[in-house]
């Protein structure tokens, strides 16, 4: 699972040629935006989806729709099974490229395009997944290239989940997952996300004492009220990994 849990933002821009345009769509669908934050176990998520979704085939030009979309496909293709999970994690593909043919050096739609990508990976196994490993990096890095605070540092900690994930044959190394990941941590001192994802870098590292440290890191970061549903999750995580390792 890939792991991309932060602050978003909200401007609409969309690109006329080789100028900037303001869109002729609607600026935001305030609906759509009362959905997602509630989502979690119900059908929240999947109804903003498909209200991100309608205003963006009204308006191919709705850089704030394609971007949403693909970032909504992403939390439901990573509580999915299936060709169920496939179809949500190729439509916020779909939905981020939209999103980065509408606004390039905008990081919105490189950062979920490759979420999406890294979800799709994850659930075809390592030979299978293999084939997404440079896109994903190369999102990643215009995402740090624009703007390397992007949602509290999420293309570093995405990247350290990258570096992690992907065999040293293929370039991955945990000394660089580290890296990004600490990195990651200067912009949000108690992402949950981050914590956790050092935590396993570090137990590949065989350094238990600090894993176990980042766990309760994760189990002791207030809730960000943005990102509860996220937090719960890895909170959860922790304390199963937490277990294990004692």
């Amino acid at each position: 699972m890939s792991s991309c849990i932060v602050v978003l933002y909200t401007t609409v821009l969309a690109l006329a040629g080789t100028g900037w345009a303001q869109s002729t769509g609607p600026a935001s669908v305030p609906e759509a935006d009362r959905l997602y934050a509630a989502r979690g176990a119900g059908t929240e998520a999947r109804r903003a989806a498909e209200l991100w979704s309608a205003a963006l085939e009204q308006n191919p030009q709705d850089f704030e729709s394609a971007w949403k979309l693909s970032r909504a496909c992403y939390w439901l293709g990573s509580h999915l099974k299936g060709d169920e999970l496939r179809r949500q994690f190729e439509r916020g593909m779909t939905a981020g490229q939209a999103a980065i043919r509408i606004a390039p050096d905008k990081p919105d739609g490189h950062f979920w395009l490759a979420a999406n990508m890294a979800g799709l990976a994850e659930s075809q196994g390592m030979r299978a997944g293999l084939r997404y490993r440079t896109p994903i990096r190369e999102n990643l890095e215009k995402v740090l290239q624009v703007d390397p605070a992007y949602q509290q540092g999420s293309a570093d900690r995405a990247l350290g989940r990258w570096y992690f994930k992907v065999p040293g044959l293929f370039g991955g190394s945990k000394k660089e997952s580290e890296s990004h990941l600490r990195k990651s941590l200067t912009y949000n001192p108690q992402s949950t996300a981050s914590w956790y994802f050092l935590a396993e870098t570090l137990i590949a590292l065989d350094r238990q004492s600090e894993a176990r440290a980042a766990l309760q890191k994760v189990i002791d970061a207030p809730f960000d009220p943005d990102w509860t549903p996220e937090d719960k999750e890895w909170k959860e995580k922790a304390r199963l990994k937490l277990s294990e390792l004692r």
